[in-house]
């Protein structure tokens, strides 16, 4: 028993401990390279192939039109509206959740931590379906938040609102100002936790070296709270910003007509069978949140996480 197999096989672990590691890694890595990887580059493969459209059908003719296809006016407005708005939900989001998160980190303790700390997390265990859906008729002409501006007197304010250009719309259900309120909504948590947990890692001691120093509160937040959590605030976004980018259901729920990425790719994939456009439109924001990736790379973002 003593030199058994399996005292020899953990003699030689112990002895070569990259063996190991190479056996532990080797699973995921094959699933990440053939599955992820794999998926990806025949994505990649498939955006240059050619489709005929009086047959509907692919060829595996290779073309780059799909891509200079992408120039089109109508095309390139698709990207510039998803962007538009993964950039506005990002922003709303920081805008609305850095208060959040550092009223949970720094004015709170005990059980009203926790509490507040679940009612974050509680959205993310519904269905997002549901989530979206729910909000069809909360925003509905008729729905909650028409009869709270109603109570408060304030039906004006938001019909003025509904009638400026761009985020304005018939209702709230069909503008782009409702299709914000949503995005920022389903995607809110993800900007407050990582801001959280960034709040949280700023030692206190600072803070009260800043206040010794005679610099008032919002001096110290403006140079010694915001800069070290900065990097939350980058990090939630990644979050926020890709999923905005190729989200495709709340554009179709909510908001005025007019595709986004994610509704082209469906459409095109779905609907017409052009698989090779399908596929040159989701390396559109593969290559920006890439490019997003190595920015909040540089920023110290996955430090946060």
């Amino acid at each position: 028993m003593a030199n058994g197999p399996l005292r020899r096989l953990s003699t030689l672990f112990f002895h070569h401990p990259r063996l190991a590691l190479a056996l532990l890694l080797v699973p995921p890595l094959s699933w990440l390279g053939v599955v992820y990887l794999g998926s990806l580059g025949a994505m990649v493969w498939q955006s240059v192939y050619s489709f005929d459209d009086f047959a509907m059908v692919v060829t595996p003719d290779l073309t780059l039109k799909n891509y200079r296809a992408l120039l089109d006016a109508s095309n390139f407005d698709i990207v510039l509206r998803t962007l538009g708005m993964a950039i506005a939900v990002t922003l709303g989001s920081a805008a609305i959740g850095f208060p959040i998160a550092y009223y949970i980190a720094r004015h709170t303790s005990g059980r009203t931590k926790g509490a507040l700390y679940v009612s974050v997390m509680l959205p993310m265990w519904v269905s997002y379906i549901v989530k979206a859906y729910a909000w069809t008729v909360i925003l509905a002409q008729g729905g909650v938040v028409y009869w709270v501006f109603d109570t408060l007197g304030l039906r004006g304010v938001l019909d003025a609102l509904l009638e400026l250009p761009v985020i304005g719309g018939s209702s709230l259900s069909t503008s782009n100002l409702g299709r914000w309120l949503v995005f920022v909504y389903v995607w809110l948590p993800y900007m407050i936790l990582p801001i959280y947990a960034a709040i949280e890692r700023v030692p206190e001691n600072l803070l009260q070296a800043s206040a010794d120093l005679g610099a008032r509160p919002a001096q110290t937040f403006r140079t010694v709270t915001l800069p070290l959590t900065f990097p939350g605030v980058v990090a939630g976004s990644v979050f926020t910003f890709s999923l905005t980018l190729g989200d495709y259901i709340i554009p179709q729920l909510i908001g005025p007509s007019g595709y986004y990425i994610g509704t082209m790719v469906n459409t095109q994939h779905g609907s017409v069978g052009n698989l090779p456009m399908a596929a040159a439109f989701t390396a559109v924001p593969i290559v920006i949140i890439a490019a997003y990736l190595w920015l909040a790379r540089r920023l110290g973002a996955f430090d946060a996480l």
